[in-house]
């Protein structure tokens, strides 16, 4: 990072061209040298990852759509969280709820795709687990469709895994603020470099600090985090990562399930505020507290042969609160146009989980076939508990409302829920010239049950498969085809105390991935069709409950394009047709479309960056289209949208400055609206403006 730096001011102190390109070129290829499946990338364009082979892999070999985000691309986007992050991503519905601070809620090929950190689950449940922070991440990856041989807990629609900033040998330490809209003020630093000369000890600290307000009234964004890590690597063949993290959010309900009038439609009294605030000052709130700690252990016992451990413990705790609008059968204005009656919720749950990963590696030739040969035994325990309540309270005016007053619910502790699952996998990649292979096999025992309620108990077992074929030409091109299925356990019970029955899914995928010879860029096609059995979906009823559909079918393209294309310009573009419809259900939704599922999205994004007088300055912008969805239902069409979004940075010496906003004209519009009768609103105009400090 350094030699960046230093070249950047020499550009701008010594406008002598050969000045300006020599030290560039060295920089971009030692950093193209060192790249790995999970360590920093230079620049927008990934070449490879570990997500979708669990080794470190060419992303050309992988016989399935893979995005990488990097963090270069994060921070020019001026992302705040991780639905923010994979807004430029094709197939990925980025913020499937609008703006909604109780959680990153996304969907991948129309499925709500499940959450990974480094490998391992995440998110278990609804509204139990905290919000990453975006500083503390590397990369983020999120592999389209589905994952099950690898992960077990994985969605058809595919999984978000994420990258944690780990202990790096060279030194590097920054400082930065942030002051923005909605008054955000945020500071943070990242520290990392050895102890010794010998680099066998190895530090890394990342923190942020911030306090902000949001769109709307009365609902903060606050936030701690610590996150120290630790690597000792005694020798070449052995590594150990020690890490722990401690993050505090206290926030509150940015949404209020406000009906489709005043909203969607027209009201006699106008639109509804997209800043109202409808639960109670003093009373709402969404305080998620979490610690988790693990370790991740390679050893090498040879150059062919690789053994590696990753465990992580978590302990999550959170509180919420709200008052919404009353689901009664629907949310609705009342007679007076005004007023909406409301419902008033508290939830505190507990999350305690174990998730741990262990894997052997061998690298085998047998006669013209090169095997590299992966097994694998992961086991995940997650123990949910808590106090619940709901109930009717008063009403209040949407438009003028008087708080104070509300009543509050009678709290119930729940039964204590334990979700257990153990999964072995076998896999092997086969390259053969042009040709490489990809097998799978994984066996899972499922185990889920609720005390003092044997009827919610479950146990399952599952054998789930992946084959694919990649050929790769000289000139970069390489077609592929493959074939995955998933299993995703979901553990618990609805509000009615039935078991919910594990999802079932499978896809098959063509396409063709392009990595020009000597250029940094990589460009993605994919045509697929996947389906999914026993899909959770929201209760047209019941907000506070869950139901499962039969089956649901989705067939799309994806296009995707990443490229960095000479030392001034970078580019990400993405387009995706989604034909997300219920192919088999008892209810009144067989044969509509998928709720909040747009049949296309695009997008664009650029960046300069100037030469000469102007060195170290940068701009850069996008756009975003989301096509026309529907209700789940097939009515209420939520309009198309297309949000700008820009972005200029200066770097000078040591210091970066960089202002970010997205939603650049503030264009009020609807995210979603669901057939149980609530909409939500999208995300106004962000501005930030930052300071960073590296030394």
């Amino acid at each position: 990072m350094p030699v960046t730096f230093s070249a950047l001011l020499a550009g701008a102190v010594l406008p002598q061209a050969q000045a300006q390109e020599t030290l560039p070129q060295i920089d971009v290829s030692a950093e193209s040298d060192k790249e790995t499946a999970k360590g920093p990338v230079r620049g927008y364009v990934a070449r490879r990852s570990a997500t979708g082979s669990k080794t470190d892999s060419a992303l050309i070999e992988t016989p399935q759509a893979i995005s990488v985000i990097t963090r270069d691309q994060i921070e020019d986007r001026g992302a705040l969280n991780l639905q923010e992050t994979m807004r430029y991503s094709a197939g990925i519905r980025a913020e499937a709820y609008g703006f909604d601070n109780r959680g990153d809620w996304s969907t991948v090929r129309g499925v709500a795709p499940v959450i990974y950190l480094d490998g391992l689950q995440m998110s278990f449940g609804s509204y139990t687990n905290i919000r990453p922070d975006v500083y503390m991440l590397e990369r983020v990856e999120v592999l389209h469709g589905p994952s099950s041989v690898l992960y077990g807990q994985g969605s058809v629609g595919g999984i978000v895994n994420m990258t944690s900033k780990m202990p790096q040998a060279e030194r590097m330490n920054e400082i930065g603020v942030q002051l923005g809209l909605n008054n955000r003020k945020q500071i943070s630093g990242d520290f990392t470099g050895a102890f010794d000369d010998d680099g066998k000890l190895l530090y890394r600290l990342v923190v942020v600090g911030r306090e902000s307000d949001t769109d709307v009234d009365y609902v903060p964004d606050n936030r701690t985090l610590v996150a120290p890590s630790l690597t000792w690597r005694p020798n070449a063949d052995t590594s150990l990562t020690l890490y722990a993290r401690y993050q505090k959010d206290v926030s509150g309900s940015s949404v209020g399930f406000f009906p489709w009038r005043g909203t969607l439609y027209a009201a006699p009294n106008g639109q509804i505020s997209t800043s109202r605030f409808i639960s109670e000052p003093g009373f709402d709130d969404f305080t998620a507290k979490q610690r988790s700690a693990g370790y991740q252990f390679e050893h090498k016992f040879s150059p062919n042969l690789a053994f590696r451990q990753n465990l992580r413990y978590t302990n999550s705790e959170v509180n919420y609160q709200s008052i919404y609008a009353r689901f009664s059968p629907a949310p609705a204005l009342n007679a007076d146009n005004r007023s909406i009656n409301r419902t008033v919720y508290i939830n505190r749950p507990q999350v305690i989980s174990a998730v741990a990963d262990t894997q052997m590696e061998a690298r085998l030739n047998s006669g013209a076939l090169q095997h590299t040969v992966l097994a694998g035994l992961d086991y995940q325990r997650a123990v949910t508990n808590g106090v619940s309540g709901s109930g009717n309270t008063t009403a209040i005016d949407v438009y003028t409302p008087v708080y104070g007053n509300y009543t509050l619910p009678v709290l119930r502790r729940a039964a204590e829920a334990t979700q257990r699952q153990t999964g072995v996998y076998l896999q092997d990649q086969i390259k053969s010239g042009a040709w490489t292979a990809l097998l799978a096999v994984r066996r899972d025992w499922s185990k889920s049950d609720t005390a003092n309620t044997p009827s919610a108990a479950r146990d399952d077992t599952a054998l789930t498969k992946r084959a694919g074929l990649v050929y790769q030409f000289e000139n970069g091109i390489a077609p592929y085809i493959s074939y995955a299925e998933s299993f995703q356990p979901l553990g618990g019970f609805d509000f009615y105390n039935t078991p919910y029955k594990p999802t079932r899914g499978k896809q098959t995928e063509v396409g063709v991935k392009f990595q020009p010879a000597g250029s940094r860029s990589s460009y993605t096609a994919a045509l697929y069709d996947l389906s999914e059995l026993n899909r959770k979906t929201t209760d047209p009823t019941n907000p506070s409950n869950s139901i499962q559909i039969g089956e649901a079918q989705v067939r799309g393209l994806e296009l995707e394009a990443t490229t960095e294309l000479n030392r001034q310009w970078t580019m990400t573009a993405g387009y995706s047709y989604t034909d997300a419809k219920v192919a088999r259900s008892n209810g009144t939704d067989n044969g509509k479309r998928l709720a909040g599922i747009p049949e296309h999205m695009a997008s664009l994004w650029a960046t300069y960056r100037f030469n000469g007088a102007l060195a170290g300055l940068t701009l850069g912008g996008g756009a975003r289209y989301v096509g026309t969805s529907y209700d789940g239902m097939d009515n209420n069409p939520i309009p198309s949208v297309t949000l700008a979004d820009a972005m200029m940075s200066y770097n000078a010496g040591s210091w970066m400055y960089r202002f970010n906003v997205n939603n650049l004209f503030d264009k009020t519009y609807v995210s979603v609206c669901l057939a149980r009768g609530d909409c939500f609103y999208g995300a106004r105009r962000s501005a930030v403006l930052s300071a960073t400090y590296r030394f």
